[in-house]
């Protein structure tokens, strides 16, 4: 996790520092590519807090952070790509930028394997659960990323538990569909903490019904599905993301 240890939001399915962030580390991209080299990472996940006190919320730093990461870990075409080179895979799960293009843009031209923004719950429990995020705005960037790049694999993920309905879920995965969402994790919320304001779990959500939205994505087309209680944005990473590079035009 990149820019810091506090979050300038306040989602209420998440413990993460709600505080007043932290300058910047200047050494951060060079010391997380540092680490990937020295555990001989083979698919490492970029992730960070929201930082929308910074003019770019933080977009300058994924990119050093891609950069450095291929600078320490050369890797001329990723495995995700098909072949069976060194290098380490690198995939990006990235707040919305408050839509900022110009942000999305330099996150894309670094050229992360997998661009993954999770769009989280379904719409009508924004006002609740994500207050200060845009159901519509999230699925605008996935959207942006694969305008900007269409061979470019994107990723998003919904928690499940929170009070939705089937219908629901439902019309989000069709949504993401609908942008060409190429990978998709459904998973189980857990409330992290009883304080900071986080919500309680609505219901758990057998593996039966976890099954059956993974059919239903798979049968929407999207090319890679984890649907399962203990799943999470990052579940099985590597193995999800070994999926064939869609192809331009």
């Amino acid at each position: 996790m990149i820019l810091g240890d506090a979050c300038t939001r306040h989602c209420r399915f998440c413990s993460v520092k709600k505080q007043s962030p932290q300058p910047l580390s200047p050494n951060e991209p060079k010391e997380v590519a540092d680490a990937c080299l020295k555990m001989k990472l083979k698919h490492v996940v970029i992730t960070s807090v929201t930082r929308d006190d910074l003019p770019d919320g933080g977009a300058s730093v994924f990119y050093d952070t891609i950069t450095e990461i291929r600078k320490a870990c050369p890797s001329p075409e990723s495995r995700l790509g098909g072949t069976n080179g060194g290098g380490v895979a690198i995939e990006v799960l990235t707040p919305d930028f408050q839509g900022n293009q110009t942000s999305i843009l330099q996150v894309v031209s670094a050229q992360p394997d997998i661009f993954n923004h999770n769009i989280e719950t379904v719409i009508r429990l924004y006002p609740r659960i994500r207050p200060e995020a845009d159901y519509q705005r999230s699925l605008k960037l996935l959207a942006y990323v694969k305008e900007l790049n269409p061979m470019m694999r994107t990723k998003s993920g919904l928690m499940l538990g929170l009070g939705e309905e089937n219908d629901e879920v439902i019309k989000t995965l069709a949504d993401l569909r609908a942008v060409d969402c190429d990978m998709v994790t459904i998973g189980q919320y857990l409330r992290p903490s009883l304080s900071a304001g986080t919500v309680e779990v609505a219901r758990f959500v057998t593996p039966d019904e976890f099954e059956s939205y993974r059919i239903k994505a798979s049968e929407m087309g999207f090319k890679a599905v984890a649907s399962g209680p203990f799943v999470r944005s990052s579940y099985m990473a590597e193995e999800l993301g070994l999926i064939p590079r869609p192809r331009s035009g």
